[in-house]
């Protein structure tokens, strides 16, 4: 056993978990610039070539694809007057006109959207966003919620010159019951301080995400954001107890129990969970946070071949059972690029690359129990010829260096030149099968990168090459959605569809359940102001 042990270095040293084991994904701007070149380049070139008003039409380079988007000629304009109004209702201070503040709201975090927002406001309370829609409604004067603007798909920037809500102001913690767990706040709270605080009380949140320091938690629900800790604790559809929200036309919608169980008619509160800010914007949340355990281990895995991941996940969860947290996976050519593009990172088995990596975190309240319990999993999967290597965080350094790989592989990305990102749910024997089938189409020309979430099936499937090239994407699209589609998957995981996927979302849901939302659109937005060319087809979201 000893011998075993020491072979695989494994220790007797138990991880302590702490809030700080993540790292934030946002990224420098000089991380972005090869990118942005690339999009501005080809917007450029559009308008060299005559494509229209850039104030009625405009042409977006999602990848090397320019598509284009017609404003929506019922929209009004902002003027002088609708200003004067939000002044007096907010104050100057937080109706902003800023053009450096404008710039940063109008572009997401990847620098691949850009709207054309003058207006950003900043509401501090319920009523006074129910008093903003109200107005906007009234005026047909488009708007757009914001939060941390961390998302990947273009849901939280102006697409034209939407008016940007934006939520920070609305940053305060309400109510924490230590008996049952239940924190209530407002939209604007950071994850990461909301992570601090029930962290401080015993608790942690069942939502862990890359970007955490920026994104805020009524981005999350408004994205069913998911992360690292679905695989434990399921996702905010059965996490989110209650919420309020607003709707266009300013009517606030008191969804905000703390209870468990209460099935008293229809659970509106999903209908929010997901909807990408498109049918309300959420003011409040009421979230079930469970009890913080003080035993927590991180394991750094490699794997021969995507079958050995598989049937590992199958036997973890078999024989660690409970105390699973998290599973996740990368491929060599991930591990590559984190090596080859962040600074500081190392690889865990010194020179030696491996064909695939699992990490594995497990969370319990007996130290020795999960200890044994783990370390009997990795000797036997090990003697099964499932792993070819490995190592136990000795502590929390060496664990936020193994989340560190995990977590950079995005930020990597960027640093490596143009990216073409698909985040898909697919059956787990089946997700490893595009990153193969994107390899042999692609061939010299762009590297396949897979990675993500193996636990709930969720793969972050990215193409990286030098720049952005209407080759390659022709291999890319439509034949990563086609594939998905054809395998009963989903074209969105967790991203969202945002501005991105909203005409490919048929390739997921059938006709009448696309039709099901438009008319669900319809009636709480009837005037569509709210986050316009999102989430649903352009066919079925235009008024």
């Amino acid at each position: 056993m000893i011998k075993l042990m020491d072979k695989w270095r494994i220790t007797n040293h138990l991880l302590k978990h702490s809030s700080k084991l993540l790292f934030d994904r946002r990224l420098s701007a000089n991380s972005h610039n090869s990118v942005f070149r690339s999009a501005l380049e080809c917007s450029e070139s559009l308008v060299k070539r005559g494509f229209g008003n850039a104030s009625t039409i405009r042409y977006r380079c999602f990848g090397s694809e320019a598509t284009k988007f017609e404003r929506n000629a019922a929209f009004s304009t902002l003027n002088s007057e609708d200003v004067s109004y939000f002044k007096e209702l907010l104050g100057e201070k937080s109706v902003i006109q800023d053009e450096d503040v404008l710039l940063a709201a109008n572009e997401d975090w990847m620098r691949k959207y850009r709207g054309s927002s003058k207006l950003l406001l900043q509401p501090r309370t319920t009523n006074e966003v129910s008093q903003i829609l109200k107005y906007c409604n009234s005026r047909l004067l488009a708007v757009v919620p914001q939060g941390g603007n961390t998302g990947l798909v273009g849901g939280s920037v102006p697409v034209f010159d939407e008016v940007i809500i934006n939520m920070g102001s609305m940053n305060n913690l309400i109510t924490f019951d230590k008996g049952s767990g239940v924190l209530v706040c407002e939209a604007g709270c950071i994850l990461e301080n909301l992570v601090s605080f029930v962290d401080d009380h015993g608790f942690i949140m069942p939502l862990d995400l890359g970007a955490k320091g920026s994104c805020q938690i009524g981005g999350n629900v408004s994205t069913n954001a998911g992360g690292l800790r679905l695989v434990r604790y399921g996702s905010l559809h059965g996490n989110i107890l209650g919420l309020e929200a607003v709707l266009a036309n300013g009517d606030v919608i008191d969804m905000l129990g703390t209870l468990r169980k209460d099935n008293t008619g229809y659970d509106l509160k999903h209908l929010f969970i997901g909807s990408e800010g498109s049918l309300g914007i959420v003011t409040k949340v009421s979230i079930h946070t469970p009890p913080k355990l003080s035993s927590v281990n991180l394991a750094f895995l490699a794997c021969k071949d995507y079958f050995s991941c598989q049937k590992l996940l199958r036997e973890a969860k078999r024989k660690l059972g409970e105390i699973l947290s998290a599973f996740e996976f990368l491929d060599n050519q991930s591990m590559d690029l984190v090596l080859t593009y962040l600074e500081g990172v190392r690889n865990p088995f010194s020179s030696s690359m491996h064909n695939f990596y699992v990490l594995i975190e497990t969370t319990g309240s007996e130290e020795s129990y999960d200890r044994e319990k783990l370390e009997a999993f990795l000797l036997s999967s090990m003697e099964g010829g499932l792993i070819s290597d490995g190592v136990i965080a000795q502590d929390i350094n060496q664990a936020s260096s193994f989340w560190r790989i995990r977590e950079g592989i995005a930020e990597a990305l960027m640093k490596a030149g143009a990216v073409y990102k698909y985040d898909l749910s697919l059956p787990v024997e089946k997700m490893y099968d595009l990153v193969e089938k994107m390899r042999q189409r692609l061939g010299e020309t762009a590297k396949v990168i897979g990675y993500g979430h193996l636990g709930d099936g969720n793969l972050h499937l990215n193409i990286s090459a030098p720049r952005y090239d209407d080759m390659i994407f022709a291999q890319i699209e439509p034949y990563v959605y086609e594939w998905t589609s054809e395998h009963r998957g989903s074209i969105s995981a967790e991203h969202g569809l945002g501005l991105m996927k909203a005409n490919k979302i048929f390739y997921s849901k059938s006709p009448k359940t696309v039709q099901l939302m438009s008319s669900i659109k319809k009636l709480l937005d009837p005037n569509g102001i709210l986050n316009p060319y999102k989430v649903l087809p352009h066919s079925l979201s235009s008024h």
